[in-house]
């Protein structure tokens, strides 16, 4: 990929990438295009159940920090921190690819979703990534690029999305400002919005198979995403070509986003 005597453009950058569940996930294509451009990585797991799944691909990408972490348990951020402080003592790149809600509430409308429900899917799926940014932000002193994953139902109406819509929505508010309020650090931050994706959050939709079908017959490009395509992006992103971009939403779907 590159010439001799060149190196990868993320070459000394340490990135610490909170989301992948399998090797399905938009996460580890992040994780993925980081470490194929020269970056180092920081990886994080939810439970044990995940564990076995995700080892194996931070192993794969040589990760000196692997952690366990439930963004509602505080006692495994701290952790995870201190262990980045103390193996790198900065960071350059974090992204946030975490999306949850309970099944009931998922899979009714929104005005059956009960309050707990709704309180739950906002505080894992994007609360926790305000809450990350502040433990993030000390260690870009430097300065640094920051991301999380939003879908077009943020902005517009996709049947079955229901109750993620709003909670994407606040995401993508979020992203927007604290790019302000971090900007003055020179830390950039970006809501990527990829199109229909097979992953492991998106099987609990209903009807997603249509979603997908509906996503590749509108895209000008013609076909679906794929992870790597995200990761590049972020990738381009994190880089000094993009320096100048922050608090944006980019659309990574093929185009579907212009289509009526």
């Amino acid at each position: 990929m590159n010439d001799a005597g060149h190196r990868p453009i993320l070459t000394g950058m340490k990135a610490l990438v909170c989301g992948i569940a399998n090797e399905h996930s938009i996460a580890y294509g992040c994780a993925k295009a980081f470490h194929e451009l020269g970056a180092e990585l920081a990886i994080t797991y939810l439970n044990e159940k995940s564990r076995p799944y995700v080892e194996p691909l931070a192993r794969e990408m040589q990760a000196p920090v692997f952690m366990r972490l439930d963004v509602s348990e505080e006692a495994e951020s701290d952790a995870l921190f201190d262990a980045i402080r103390s193996t790198w003592g900065r960071l350059d790149i974090f992204v946030h690819s975490m999306a949850w809600a309970p099944k009931e509430s998922l899979q009714g409308g929104l005005i059956d979703c009960p309050l707990d429900g709704f309180l739950r899917a906002m505080d894992v799926s994007c609360h926790s990534f305000v809450r990350l940014a502040r433990r993030v932000a000390p260690l870009m002193d430097h300065g640094g690029a920051m991301f999380t994953m939003s879908y077009y139902g943020a902005n517009k109406v996709v049947p079955n999305y229901n109750v993620m819509g709003p909670v994407k929505a606040a995401l993508e508010a979020c992203a927007r400002y604290l790019a302000y309020e971090l900007g003055p650090s020179g830390i950039r931050v970006h809501a990527l919005s990829p199109g229909p994706l097979r992953t492991r959050a998106a099987s609990g939709l209903k009807d997603f198979d249509l979603l997908l079908n509906e996503a590749a017959a509108r895209a000008p490009l013609g076909e679906l995403v794929d992870i790597m395509d995200v990761g590049y992006t972020c990738a381009f992103l994190a880089t000094p070509y993009a320096r100048r971009l922050s608090g944006e939403t980019l659309y990574v779907d093929g185009g579907v986003n212009i289509m009526a």
